[in-house]
């Protein structure tokens, strides 16, 4: 009698690889590695068909410590690499693992493109606001002024803001969560991983040794909730340690409103599945000292993938024309013989 092999369900463990997993101690790559093996066992979908690319970095040696297919490639070419995977094979899950240096310089014109197409991965940016794996130098998100071993008198340079990026370049799914927060961050990591189409996550995460402070006032327990705005889809923009305070506009311009001040039927209600990106771009804009930072999903809508349309093109040529021949391909056209 022959017996029907039940389908093992998979759990953290099963996506721990034999790697010793090296990072410095304290670096929060260690927190979200973990939360990235508790949320794949949730989604039903077997090792085999999960992929994780990165480029270059610290956080690039991801793919090592996860017990799936694997591709540590070139700096700043992880989403052009991801593109070529999900392309060639639709059924797969391909995450890119990349930091704010990256993506953001070397990587600039991959990660731009890979956004707008609208390719259906799921793009993690671990920022710590500088370069760790060569050693402290400032990178294209750290502060005007930050002196580093690369600007020993102070950045000049303007910091870009990876959520803006995202939202100009109209990315489907935009949100940001932390490394310290474990909680959210399991949570963004599953809405991210539901989303079809590019879903792009910022995860602020210090470097503990050359940029340990950059975010201290979102962990600092006796200031970070005047300093994060969690946002939840239909939901007034309230924050605060006391939520008594919120968000309105101010003709063009947001502003902190106390609510015992105002009714809260002015404050702007989040809608993260506005088409329009104006609104998730104000939103990315919230790095004034006096706005707290947007934590969650600022944007998430439905748009047709690049990866399917790539498909429907396919099957539409080989409606019109017929499957090619590959052999006859060669031998078309004119052909020279060397002797």
């Amino acid at each position: 009698m022959s017996e029907v092999m039940e389908e093992k369900t998979l759990t953290r463990k099963d996506f721990v690889s034999d790697q010793e997993v090296r990072w410095c101690p304290g670096c929060g790559d260690y927190a979200i590695l973990a939360q990235m093996q508790k949320v794949l066992p949730d989604l039903g979908i077997p090792r085999e068909n999960i992929v994780f690319v990165s480029g270059i970095g610290c956080s690039s040696r991801f793919p090592y410590y996860m017990n799936t297919y694997g591709v540590h490639s070139i700096h700043g070419r992880a989403p052009a690499i991801a593109t070529g995977v999900k392309s060639a094979n639709p059924d797969l899950s391909v995450w890119v693992i990349t930091g704010d240096g990256d993506a953001l310089s070397i990587g600039g014109n991959h990660f731009l493109h890979c956004l707008r197409r609208n390719v259906d991965l799921k793009v993690l940016l671990f920022n710590n606001r500088i370069y760790g794996l060569t050693k402290g130098q400032y990178s294209p998100t750290s502060l005007e002024g930050h002196r580093t071993k690369s600007s020993p008198m102070g950045s000049i340079d303007y910091p870009l803001h990876p959520l803006s990026v995202a939202v100009s370049a109209e990315a489907t799914f935009v949100a940001r969560t932390q490394d310290t927060n474990i909680k959210h961050l399991s949570q963004i990591l599953q809405r991210a991983a539901a989303h079809k189409g590019t879903a792009f996550v910022e995860i602020y995460q210090n470097c503990v040794v050359f940029n340990p402070t950059a975010w201290d006032h979102t962990t600092d327990s006796d200031v970070k909730d005047d300093n994060i705005l969690y946002l939840e889809d239909g939901k007034p923009l309230i924050f605060g340690k006391d939520r008594d305070k919120g968000i309105r506009m101010n003709g063009l311009q947001p502003e902190v409103v106390n609510l015992s001040d105002v009714d809260e039927q002015e404050l702007i209600v989040h809608n993260e599945s506005e088409d329009n990106p104006h609104y998730a771009y104000m939103l990315s804009r919230m790095e004034d000292p006096h706005m707290p930072l947007p934590f969650g999903v600022l944007r998430s809508v439905s748009r047709p993938t690049y990866d399917e349309l790539l498909l429907d093109q396919v099957d539409q040529a080989v409606e019109q024309k017929g499957r090619g021949d590959l052999d006859q391909l060669f031998k078309s056209g004119d052909t020279w013989t060397v002797e």
